[in-house]
């Protein structure tokens, strides 16, 4: 392996470690020789990655705005043939963490409450996550008024989820999911919508 790739790992490492304690026990116990001890390496290998411990916060924090809100806009903005695909592509982030981590979200909105820098952060991340639900309404023709209250009932029912840390089966919630389509854009979705969405989470997992 070479030296730029054994790099990036121990940076993933450390990164890795940090997001179990940020979202385990909060920003305030994410700390150098706990990671370390975590790890099973000197605290000073830490310096080789980050300049301190403010660097690596900020590093989760660009990661959360990168996954987090970077995917689900990306969803918001795909190709659909209708509001009913168009929202069954939003539902994607609720079911991958790959696309969406639910963990991390609650993690910053947390240390948010007590970091005015981050809080702004925050407001800018819920406004992009807005400003792209509502251009996805207006698309499909919803009046200004409409797109942004249906945008704002589907972001605050899922920031509901996260803080509520609701724990149910993925395929329970699957289940629920052409429901709450129908909430959120008037239209009933048809078989063959449900179909495609319950196919590519058919091997979801709780």
């Amino acid at each position: 392996m070479q030296n730029g790739q054994k790099k990036r790992d121990s940076e993933a490492a450390w990164l890795a470690a940090a997001y179990d304690i940020l979202t385990e026990s909060g920003v305030e116990a994410v700390k150098v020789m706990p990671l370390a001890k975590r790890l099973g390496l000197s605290r000073s290998g830490f310096y080789w990655h980050f300049r301190d411990r403010d660097a690596l916060l900020e590093a989760m924090v660009t990661r959360w705005e990168e996954k987090n809100t970077g995917n689900l806009v990306a969803r918001c903005e795909a190709f659909a043939d209708s509001i009913v695909e168009a929202v069954f592509n939003l539902f994607d982030c609720w079911l991958d963490a790959d696309l969406f981590d639910a963990r991390l979200d609650l993690a910053i909105r947390n240390w948010a409450r007590n970091d005015a820098d981050l809080q702004g952060r925050l407001d800018r991340a819920d406004r992009l996550r807005c400003e792209a639900l509502t251009a996805m309404f207006l698309r499909y023709d919803y009046t200004p008024e409409q797109a942004h209250t249906r945008a704002m009932t589907a972001i605050y029912t899922q920031i509901g989820y996260i803080s509520m840390q609701v724990n149910e089966p993925p395929q329970a919630r699957i289940a629920r999911m052409p429901d709450y389509v129908e909430v959120f854009t008037g239209v009933r979705p048809k078989a063959a919508d449900v179909q495609r969405f319950t196919s590519r989470h058919a091997g979801a997992r709780g």
